[in-house]
């Protein structure tokens, strides 16, 4: 149950990225808060892992993402996007969702103009034309949700 509740945030986080190529701080930080108010009041995080080890997820995504923001790479709502999912669940999740977001880059890098050949033609015209007006950018919370998808298949 706790696992559908953050994949429908991710999806929020995720249309807001591709439709603005950024996440608002009411979605990141609000998740944050009431995923540390969870944890202080329960002493487990959101999925039901020890406070200890939302700690240690969290320690891992500043350690594989903040090198990423300080060479613009990343965006700070990816940096607080993955911290907040961090403190809702544990180190399994978040490098599961790190491994299987990498994957799925790899997998539409690799995919993206064979699928672009079978879209309808307005449809690829009015993707180019958001593309266009958003500039190179490449969102980042699509491949978290799908990595988070991914690991709760995985780990359940």
């Amino acid at each position: 149950m706790h696992s559908i509740v953050l994949l429908m945030w991710l999806a929020l986080c995720s249309e807001q990225d591709v439709r603005e190529r950024q996440i608002s701080n009411a979605l990141t930080l609000g998740v944050a808060t009431a995923a540390l108010v969870w944890l202080f009041a329960t002493g487990h995080s959101w999925i039901g892992a020890d406070a200890s080890d939302a700690g240690w997820a969290l320690a891992i995504v500043m350690l594989l993402t903040l090198p990423g923001y300080m060479l613009g790479r990343f965006g700070a709502a990816d940096v607080k996007l993955m911290g907040a999912l961090a403190l809702a669940t544990s180190p399994q999740y978040v490098l599961g969702t790190f491994i299987g977001a990498g994957i799925t880059v790899v997998v539409w890098l690799l995919s993206r103009r064979r699928l672009r050949t079978l879209l309808n033609p307005k449809l690829k015209k009015r993707l180019q034309t958001i593309a266009e007006t958003l500039g190179d950018k490449q969102p980042f919370a699509p491949y978290v949700l799908a990595g988070f998808l991914l690991t709760s298949v995985w780990i359940q």
